[in-house]
């Protein structure tokens, strides 16, 4: 469960405190993580009690702690119960205990799948189906549901929405 990053970290996106790219692995506090997602300059992780955190560029809300502002260590978002992360580009995505999906950051093509074209700097639901699984590519993003449906939104400029 212990959570390791290297790469580029000029936006923070390593979570190591600085905005250093590092060609070693260095390790992100003594915590037990169960899942992260990595985006284009963030990071999203779920600590294994289910808390939520973010860290990196967040300059468009992508980090989804209310700020555009970046954070170079983890940040919490709301409460526990999370079970999935997706970061995509400049946007990112959760699912909580219950299947319940959220999303945030950049939404100029609707990438976010709340009907509109507005960024988002907090988490905000996604319809009210039982999310089982989400992905998110650089504009765009994927979600099933419980019964098996598969949905896409957001760009589609190279028929990357399969519809």
């Amino acid at each position: 469960g212990k959570l390791f990053t290297w790469g580029l970290g000029t936006s923070g996106q390593l979570g190591d405190g600085t905005a250093i790219s590092r060609s070693s692995p260095v390790q992100i506090g003594s915590d037990s993580w169960s899942f992260i997602g990595a985006g284009g300059t963030h990071t999203s992780a779920i600590r294994s009690d289910g808390y939520l955190f973010t860290w990196g560029l967040g300059t468009s809300g992508q980090l989804g702690d209310g700020t555009t502002v970046s954070k170079s260590s983890p940040v919490q978002i709301g409460s526990s119960s999370w079970t999935a992360i997706q970061a995509g580009d400049l946007h990112s995505l959760a699912i909580r205990s219950g299947g319940t999906l959220f999303a945030w950051g950049v939404n100029t093509n609707g990438q976010l799948g709340d009907g509109t074209t507005t960024n988002k700097n907090s988490p905000v639901q996604i319809g009210s189906s039982s999310w089982i699984a989400v992905s998110s590519g650089q504009q765009h993003t994927l979600g099933i549901i419980s019964d098996g449906t598969l949905f896409s939104w957001g760009r589609n400029h190279v028929g990357q929405l399969g519809d």
